[in-house]
């Protein structure tokens, strides 16, 4: 017998001893769960009425949705246990059904089938992604569902208000009403965004106090676009008092206003706060850092301001703070402990400055850094190259310094790098090609120079490439990025590069699947042929070129059927789009401007959301063209050649645009009465510098939210319409040069937002606050009133002081208001308020009018009397015009206090007395005119008023002293007056770019002499 079988033998008995017991385990574990079987008894089958009702629930889905209906309800068979059904639970005690699941599973339904509310025993009900077309959500119903804890309606393309019958339900722990969002960003100016909706705010919840008074037990609020604007700063107080034991609160993009109010510091539950995207305001309150257990606040694209309290980025629980595009919100990084749990930290567009400490490196957890707030200085510390796990780092600082470090390789887990609005400058590195998993690179609006570095096609897992608005330099073949297959986003725009087609673009056999080129100002002369091969582009900009001629045939072909979000061939030589005026595509955002286009207007056919036509040699529109602008919100044709009269059908979407803009053509004929009737959506209507005639409609309704309004320039007759009033948000009125007789239109004092009246070169009568016409309590009070021009009429009678009074605006400055006088539409475009008027006696157009830009021109009427001294008090004033009237008396020396003004021009009056001292002392004073008078003594000698010419005093025989020829017969010392060496800046012409979280303000004005203004016109 061998050794081994020995050692078997030996160990026998001990193995047939350890079965042995096995087996008896085994056999009383079963018996065990034999008798523990049997004494439980079986389920109860689903009871008919819950199978009945299901099987009509089922009935009211749309069976033609395909496979997802046979899939969903496969299982859902007359006649078989209701509680096996896919997507069914039953509580086994009744046979009722106790949760339904249809989730996910992308059915349609007209409506909400009452059958639903039938199964009243339901915990759980998920019917989110359920296609409802746009129904309202039964009123009554959801009141029987008393048992229910969780509900799930997300993406149900519902519509209407939200049933109050849900907040009856109190027992709920979880309530998901949201509609789920994503922006697609291409760049800072190109993004757009995506919804599971028909249509924007389609949910409304204007009570949120009746919704959630009752829901005490509520865990989780998802209310994501459901618009509550009718709660008003009410809906803070009314979440933290009616939801103590709330854990997620999750409100994106429900048009919320107002503070984070004090009461929602006693929410000390929750671990989730996302309020982005609303317009809250006020300062985020350090309480937040008390909350234990939040691990995500998420506050970006809202109105936050002040001091954002560094406590919160030291909390220990935290993983995600967002608090990006909150402009006025400031702050600055602090020390960071190794403690910290944050993975993602997101600052980008507030007013954060200061360095970015070294100390950054201790957050081990991090996987997403966003620092693209423009106010960030010093160097990049090189702490951040030991983050190996970083994923997605972002940086912006105007003060940064250097240029793009070395250690930026080591970083070898980035899919994001963006460096933009940023002052690092040089050569990008040719090592960045070392970063093999990089999905986007954005070099963008910084002082980056030299070539592009070639190793950057090394990058091939690259999806958005963006070097726009640097310095760099060469030529650039498009054929070279045929190696970057995932490029699906390309911006080459605003360098000082040449981009041309490269060798064999016609035939490539390859290209990436690009949908967004952006190649503005890249010095390209021809169409690019590789084109040809963007059969999936969704975004074209190639504005600000030279390309000439028309669009080739082949590229409406490659289009057809599309749908662009952008398509920019602005600032070109373009001469025709070569194709007919219907284009096969649907164009969200369509520039032609600034070129050279001629014949009919041509309209995307399948519609449009932005159309700009400015400054073409178009001279029709198409018939029919209102047709294709269901869509359409702003509509700009301005400095064409567009005669007749403006189309009656533009009548069938004046309801639905924001901007329309035909001014500078050669339209004749009166305005259509729509164009001033249901003004519940038009914001700007400017028809200045045509030929239209007739008497203004005089049938605006309620509801008017025009801010707007430009008919200047024209040969309208008649009085300004009463029924204005109705338009409480307008900002700018000009109906200058026209033929309008009206007396002084007190009324439109009742025009609170009111900041430009030019009634300028019209047939205007009568006194300013004539009593007989202030009836109806017309107070004349001009409260927010900047730029005031009544020149060129028949205005008489006195100056009233009190009038002057009343101009608020003009006394002191608001500061919280925009710089510039504009509207923002689609796209980020903007329409600026233009004006021309009369100043430093030239007449201009001001292309950009600041809010802070003041003047008063009374000039060249028949005002009598002695000049206001309450006008002093205008201390904000620029430019005062009262010229050509005939005023007496002297010349205020409280004019002397409006230390602002550039421009006096009282000339030709009766004004009589010496010129003020006082007056010496404007130190930006650079335009004076006091021709034509009967003034008398010595001209102020005074460093502001030796800049002053001999025809600033012309026709005052009684003046005397330099610049005159006429010496004084009693020669006395010079009168010292102040000076500072801030005389010469002239404030109104002066060109400014004020740069601050990539927004650039810049006013242009174009001064035309008079002379040549009048051969123009």
């Amino acid at each position: 017998m061998s050794s081994s079988s020995m050692r078997v033998a030996h160990h026998l008995p001990s193995l047939l001893t350890v079965l042995h017991v096995l087996l008896q385990a085994q056999a009383t574990t079963t018996l065990a769960d034999h008798r523990t079987s049997s004494s439980v008894p079986p389920p109860i089958p689903c009871l008919p009425d819950q199978a009945s009702a299901l099987l009509r629930l089922k009935g009211s889905f749309t069976a033609t949705a395909g496979d997802d209906y046979s899939t969903a309800f496969r299982s859902w068979v007359a006649g078989a246990d209701c509680c096996s059904w896919e997507g069914v639970r039953c509580g086994g005690a009744d046979g009722r059904v106790t949760s339904l699941d249809l989730g996910g599973q992308n059915l349609q339904a007209v409506s909400v089938d009452p059958a639903l509310f039938r199964l009243t025993s339901l915990q759980h009900l998920n019917l989110s992604g359920i296609d409802f077309n746009t129904s309202q959500l039964p009123f009554a119903g959801f009141d029987q569902l008393t048992e229910l804890t969780h509900l799930d309606l997300s993406d149900t393309n519902t519509a209407g208000m939200v049933p109050v019958s849900i907040g009856r339900l109190t027992k709920l722990v979880y309530l998901d009403l949201s509609t789920s969002f994503y922006i697609v960003t291409y760049d800072d100016e190109n993004n757009y965004m995506r919804y599971a909706s028909q249509s924007f705010w389609q949910l409304s919840a204007p009570d949120i106090k009746t919704l959630l008074g009752n829901l005490t037990n509520l865990e989780e609020l998802r209310m994501g676009m459901v618009k509550m604007s009718g709660n008003g700063e009410r809906w803070c107080d009314d979440i933290a008092k009616s939801t103590p034991k709330l854990q997620v609160l999750s409100l994106p993009w429900c048009s919320l206003t107002g503070p984070i109010c004090t009461s929602f510091s006693a929410m000390q539950s929750l671990t989730t706060v996302e309020l982005h995207y609303n317009s809250l305001s006020g300062s985020v309150p350090e309480f937040l850092a008390t909350f234990s257990n939040l691990t995500v606040l998420q506050l970006s694209r809202n109105a936050f301001n002040g001091w954002f309290p560094p406590t919160i980025f030291q909390h220990k629980k935290l993983t995600t703070i967002n608090i990006i595009n909150n402009p006025g919100l400031s702050g600055h990084l602090p020390s960071f402990s190794q403690a910290s749990n944050l993975e993602n930290v997101f600052v980008s567009l507030t007013n954060f400055t200061g360095t970015i400490p070294s100390s950054i490196s201790n957050l081990k957890s991090l996987r997403k850094l966003d620092l693209g707030a423009s106010g960030f200085s010093g160097m990049l510390p090189s702490s951040l190259a030991t983050l190996k796990y970083l994923d997605l780092l972002e940086v912006s600082g105007l003060q940064l310094v250097g240029s793009i470090p070395s250690w930026i390789s080591n970083l070898t887990s980035l899919t994001v790098l963006r460096f933009s609005n940023c002052g690092l400058s040089g050569q990008v590195p040719s090592s960045i090609g070392n970063l093999r998993e990089l999905r986007k690179l954005a070099l963008y609006k910084c002082k980056f120079s030299g070539k592009m570095p070639p190793q950057i096609l090394n990058l091939t897992r690259l999806q958005t490439l963006l070097l726009h608005s640097n310095n760099f330099t060469g030529t650039v073949e498009i054929t070279s990025f045929s190696k970057l297959e995932n490029l699906s986003v390309l911006n080459l725009s605003n360098n000082k590069l040449l981009v041309v087609d490269g060798e064999n673009s016609s035939s490539v056999l390859s290209f990436p699947k690009i949908n967004f080129l952006s190649l503005a100002s890249c010095s390209i002369s021809t169409f690019p042929n590789i084109l040809k091969h963007l059969n999936e582009i969704t975004s074209l900009d190639l504005s600000c070129n030279q390309i000439q001629g028309a669009i080739p045939q082949w590229a409406w072909e490659t289009w057809k059927g599309l749908y662009f979000f952008l398509l920019n061939i602005s600032h070109n030589n373009f001469t025709s789009l070569g194709h007919d005026t219907l284009l096969p595509l649907h164009i969200e955002y369509f520039d032609l401007s600034f070129n050279s286009i001629e014949g009919a207007i041509p309209i995307p056919r399948e519609g449009s959301s932005t159309l700009d036509y400015s400054s073409n040699q178009f001279s029709s529109m198409p018939l029919h063209y209102s047709t294709y602008l269901g869509e359409t919100l702003v509509f700009r044709a301005s400095k064409n050649k567009l005669s007749g009269n403006i189309p009656s059908s533009i009548c069938t979407t004046v309801r639905t645009l924001q901007l329309i803009d035909l001014s500078y053509n050669n339209l004749s004929g009166p305005i259509p009465s729509c164009l001033m009737e249901d003004l519940t959506a038009l914001q700007v209507l400017s028809l200045k510098e045509n030929k239209l005639v007739g008497k203004l409609p005089d049938s605006i309704k309620e509801g008017c939210v025009l801010e707007a309004l430009d008919l200047s320039g024209n040969l309208i007759e008649g009085k300004i319409p009463r029924s204005l009033v109705a338009c409480k948000n307008l900002e700018f009125l000009d109906i200058g040069s026209n033929q309008i007789s009206d007396t002084f239109p007190c009324w439109v004092s009742e025009l609170p937002k009111l900041q430009v009246l030019v009634l300028k070169s019209n047939k205007f009568t009568g006194q300013v606050m004539d009593p007989s016409y202030m009836v109806g309590g017309d107070t004349c009070e001009f409260t927010e009133l900047r730029i005031a021009d009544m020149a060129s009429n028949n205005f008489n009678g006195t100056l009233p002081e009190a009038w002057f009074k009343m101009l608020k605006s003009m006394m002191a400055r608001s500061d919280n208001e925009t710089l510039v006088m504009e509207n923002l539409y689609y796209h980020g475009q903007t329409y600026q308020f233009t004006a021309t008027v009369t100043y430093k006696g030239n007449s201009m157009t001001i292309s950009k009018i600041l809010r802070t830009l003041v003047l008063i021109d009374f000039s060249n009427n028949a005002f009598h009397g002695t000049i206001p001294e309450t006008i002093g008090e205008l201390i904000l004033l620029h430019g005062l015009n009262m010229s050509h009237n005939a005023l007496t008396g002297p010349i205020p020396p409280q004019l002397g206090r409006l230390n602002q003004l550039e421009s006096l021009d009282l000339s030709s009056n009766k004004l009589s007395g010496e010129i003020p001292n006082e007056l010496a002392s404007l130190n930006f004073l650079s335009t004076l005119n006091l021709s034509y008078n009967v003034l008398v003594g010595r001209i102020p000698d005074s460093y502001q008023f030796s800049t002053f010419s001999n025809s600033s005093f012309l026709g005052n025989t009684g003046l005397c002293g330099p610049p005159l020829s006429r010496q004084c017969d009693n020669p006395k010392g010079p009168t010292e007056m102040p000076y500072t060496s801030e005389k010469s800046i002239d404030v109104v012409l002066l060109l400014f770019t004020a740069l601050g979280f990539g927004i650039s303000f810049a006013m242009t004005i174009l001064i035309v002499w008079g002379s040549h203004m009048r051969k123009q016109h």
